[in-house]
């Protein structure tokens, strides 16, 4: 269980209380304008994504995690490694769309926080498309169960989750609806789980 600033025990209603609260902050993040302000295609941007959206649920909102996680049989990277990572992620390209989806792919593997990995990086890839290639991705022409595989699949290789994202590109990049599709919860990963730095020789 999550330590949470709700005092929340149970993980289904955290879970629950969190998307409501990250949907809301979310849609202050777009209305507001607030976003426009925050740094694109760094991870210093996607902390302050993580951080306003994150910030009235845990005490980590916008903060580098501190536990190695795995999912499944994939361990994200080590936490000894993370900043190294994260540094060598902000140096990536970024001028065309397949250089967007491999530095997309590349965070996904750093998972750099906690929890909130998903959310906030959808919404840092559609900024960096909006800035480099005037166009988002509409995640309602994206089945959840098909993006959820090519991701798991991206780190061997790439290709499924690019032409996945390609053909749902839209120029809708002032849309509302479009934008808060990505927050949709059922698209993150479930069932993280902890393992100790001793645990990577294993």
């Amino acid at each position: 269980m999550i330590k949470n600033k709700l005092g929340i025990d149970n993980p289904i209603e955290l879970a629950k209380e969190e998307e409501r609260i990250t949907k809301i902050k979310a849609r202050q993040l777009f209305e507001t304008k607030k976003l426009d302000t925050f740094e694109v295609g760094t991870f210093s941007g996607l902390a302050q994504i993580h951080k306003y959206l994150f910030e009235d649920v845990y005490d980590f909102a916008g903060k580098i995690r501190t536990e190695n996680i795995s999912k499944s049989n994939f361990r994200f990277a080590s936490v000894m490694y993370l900043e190294e990572a994260l540094r060598k992620i902000d140096e990536m390209p970024q001028s065309n769309f397949d250089e967007i989806i491999e530095k997309y792919v590349e965070m996904n593997i750093a998972h750099p926080f906690r929890e909130g990995n998903g959310r906030s990086t959808r919404i840092w890839l559609d900024m960096i498309l909006k800035k480099e290639i005037g166009m988002v991705v509409d995640w309602n022409e994206i089945d959840k169960q098909d993006y959820l595989l090519a991701m798991e699949r991206s780190p061997i290789k790439n290709t499924e989750i690019k032409l996945l994202l390609e053909r749902a590109l839209t120029d809708k990049i002032d849309d509302r609806e479009v934008y808060m599709k990505g927050i949709d919860a059922s698209y993150n990963y479930e069932g993280y789980n902890l393992y100790k730095t001793e645990d990577l020789e294993s």
